[in-house]
């Protein structure tokens, strides 16, 4: 059955790996505009995962065996690696963290995401902060759409958002670009980033795309329905993920625009 999905999403998939975006970050000024917009998808990956992890493992005490041992071992491996991997120093670090030490070091600003994270941290409601935090509308439209599905709390739903709509969508050639701007901008320091991607790539490929492929077919099954719905999610994730690309894309097309 996720290969009937796989057919259905498709050409949404197309349209963002082929997007008119990556061949437009240029300048060290263009890749930073791009890390502060697509840094809240970094963060809002783990909170699906952190969702899938409360649905399908137990997470409190006294504990006990939740649901099938298989989908527990798939969630946990994957939240193992995406929360506490190993950074370019060789430092266990979460790949959202890995994110931040990666924008700093090419002067990205990462006070936005920061205060918006500590208005969070201090018990402010997630809809309340994304609505108010004078976000560009399309992070607030992809965070929005985010927490509908981990507040429906459908661990299929959840599932192929996650496994459907996510950074496995930033190609090989994104790598190459960052590769060919730090040939080009000797003093903009890249490394952490082309590692992070990198990185991203060979654990999306290898063992992540793997893992979350099993599990949304061990959480669907045989039911007919949940494989509607998983293929219905999966596309509105990635319409949220296209929407979100233009909207880059038109920050930087605007930002050229005005440095001119």
């Amino acid at each position: 059955m996720t290969e009937t999905l796989n057919i259905s999403i498709e050409s949404y998939r197309k349209q963002l790996l082929d997007h008119k975006l990556y061949k437009k970050i240029t300048t060290p000024e263009d890749l930073t505009l791009f890390l502060e917009h697509h840094v809240y998808a970094v963060w809002d990956f783990m909170s699906l995962l952190k969702a899938l992890q409360q649905k399908l493992t137990c997470t409190t005490t006294p504990w006990i065996p939740v649901g099938n041992p298989q989908t527990r071992y798939l969630i946990n491996e994957i939240v193992l690696a995406e929360e506490t991997d190993i950074n370019k120093e060789g430092e266990h670090q979460s790949h959202y963290e890995m994110y931040l030490d990666a924008m700093e070091n090419c002067n990205a600003n990462t006070e936005h995401i920061k205060s918006f994270i500590a208005a969070i941290a201090n018990g402010e409601n997630i809809n309340t902060e994304i609505n108010n935090a004078q976000l560009p509308e399309s992070i607030v439209q992809f965070l929005n759409f985010t927490f509908a599905v981990i507040e429906e709390g459908k661990p299929h739903k959840i599932a192929a958002a996650f496994t459907f709509g996510r950074e496995d969508l930033i190609p090989d050639m994104f790598t190459a670009i960052l590769k060919e701007m730090q040939a080009n901008f000797p003093d903009f320091d890249l490394e952490k980033l082309i590692y992070y991607f990198e990185r991203h790539i060979e654990l999306d490929g290898d063992e992540h795309g793997p893992l979350a492929l099993q599990m949304v077919d061990e959480l669907c099954g045989t039911d007919e329905q949940k494989w509607n719905e998983a293929t219905e999610i999966s596309k509105e994730a990635l319409k949220a993920r296209i929407a979100l690309w233009d909207g880059i894309y038109d920050a930087i097309q605007e930002n050229k625009k005005a440095t001119v």
